[in-house]
């Protein structure tokens, strides 16, 4: 458990005994420092461990929606899926290599889904590294289609392998393995993507920018939206922001990273600069990488297709990464040979640019709630991505707005409540390590 989560547990734990829980100010995850050394990817809180097998034979079971943690060399691991017959499923692995362990170009996780009789199912997914030892996502898909393979309400399994050459790190590393289902449409369906989408680079807002500190990876991603935002990074370092995309709306991203301080008078990293953007199950949409020579640079994608269902038809892949709506997941990675010409400890300022593009539209018959199955935006999304919280925020700061409805409803006197609110915010002020900026 985090310090923070430590110190909400004090004063939950203090006020107890009067039936009350406090209120904590969103200013408890206000501004610190850039940390030292680079944080490590966050996993999610509550987090299931899962041990996989180098067979189909004994496997765990993987349960829809838990986040699970295992560990992975170079191998393959096997996991127990059971799917039924009319739903979109998406299985996802993020590997997190430790700092400064040796990757290469050949090295990465794919994930695949494969039936009983060992059919392998459409829709595997491959990442790789590159030559910087930060978390990268693949993501599996069995997809619902007439005459398709892996079809049946039956017992399937997620197969997560990892390369590595022989001169690679080849330690066991953290694994985060996560499944999501997709419910079916009611009635008739679209079969047919759409045939153009218009990707042109977008038209990027300017003006004064506002402090935004990235997460660590996938559960603690700043939430953005339509703006411009500041922060930091260092060598090797990689921040992970979020933003909700509604159906029929599209996404412009852009960053620039500033001039940095040069320990050499000249120098250079082929991929110094590298943005991508992830679908809500964690798969990759787009990415795009610039060099860096300690001087200013900046990359600037073409916007995302339009969210729409039947994008999951189309043979483009930026398409079908943007088939749901949800939050979508944007990577900026400095990359760690910087570090060979600049101050490694100096972070370098960051600057994103972001536009939501497009009003939300209707959301396609879904026979079950589609929030309640990890997708979708709502109004909370809307305030989260407005306040800039991360998911843990976002999810403390529902829990404080219930405790304060009880207090409504309960006749509690304000003095009470107000003298319980101050004591949590001496008890954060006091906290050694902030959640960031916001």
């Amino acid at each position: 458990m985090d310090r923070g989560r430590r110190i909400r547990s004090v004063v939950l734990a203090g006020v107890a005994g009067l039936g009350l829980v406090a209120a904590l100010p969103g200013a408890a995850w206000a501004a610190g420092t850039a940390p030292r050394p680079v944080p490590t990817y966050r996993a999610a809180d509550g987090a299931k461990r899962v041990e996989g097998r180098p067979s189909t034979a004994d496997t765990a079971p993987l349960e829809i929606g838990t986040v699970h943690e295992d560990t992975i060399g170079p191998e393959e691991r096997f996991y127990q899926l059971r799917l039924d017959a009319t739903s979109d499923v998406y299985v996802s692995a993020v590997v997190r290599p430790p700092a400064g362990a040796k990757v290469g170009y050949g090295d990465g996780i794919e994930v695949e889904i494969i039936s009983g009789a060992g059919t392998r199912c459409s829709g595997n997914a491959r990442a790789g590294f590159g030559y910087d030892p930060v978390p990268v996502s693949a993501a599996a898909v069995r997809r619902v289609k007439e005459d398709g393979e892996c079809q049946a309400a039956a017992t399937y399994y997620a197969k997560v392998t990892r390369t590595a050459a022989k001169d690679s790190d080849r330690g066991r590393w953290p694994v985060e393995l996560l499944v999501l289902r997709e419910p079916a449409l009611g009635g008739g369906s679209p079969t047919v993507a759409p045939s153009v989408w218009p990707s042109a680079s977008p038209t990027l807002p300017g003006g004064a920018s506002l402090a935004r500190t990235g997460g660590t990876g996938f559960n603690d991603a700043r939430a953005l939206g339509t703006g411009v935002w500041r922060d930091d990074l260092r060598p090797g370092q990689t921040r992970y922001y979020r933003v909700p995309l509604d159906w029929g709306q599209q996404l412009g991203i852009g960053a620039e990273i500033a001039a940095a301080r040069m320990t050499k008078e000249y120098g250079s990293a082929s991929n110094g600069l590298t943005v991508s953007v992830y679908s809500p199950y964690r798969a990759l949409v787009d990415s795009k990488a610039t060099s860096y020579d300690g001087k200013q640079a900046g990359v600037t994608l073409p916007k995302t297709a339009p969210v729409a269902y039947e994008n999951r038809f189309s043979d483009d892949a930026e398409m079908r990464g943007t088939r749901v709506a949800g939050w979508y997941y944007v990577a900026v990675t400095l990359g760690g040979k910087v570090g060979e010409f600049t101050e490694d400890a100096v972070p370098v300022p960051l600057t994103l640019r972001m536009d939501v593009l497009g009003t939300p539209g209707k959301a396609p018959a879904y026979r079950e709630s589609l929030s309640a199955a990890g997708f979708g935006v709502d109004a909370a999304d809307r305030a989260a991505a407005k306040e800039g919280l991360t998911g843990p925020e976002a999810a403390a700061a529902e829990d404080n707005r219930s405790v304060m409805r009880v207090v409504a409803t309960g006749g509690f006197g304000a003095g009470t409540v107000l003298l319980l609110v101050l004591g949590g915010w001496i008890l954060l002020s006091r906290r050694g390590d902030g959640a960031g900026r916001r």
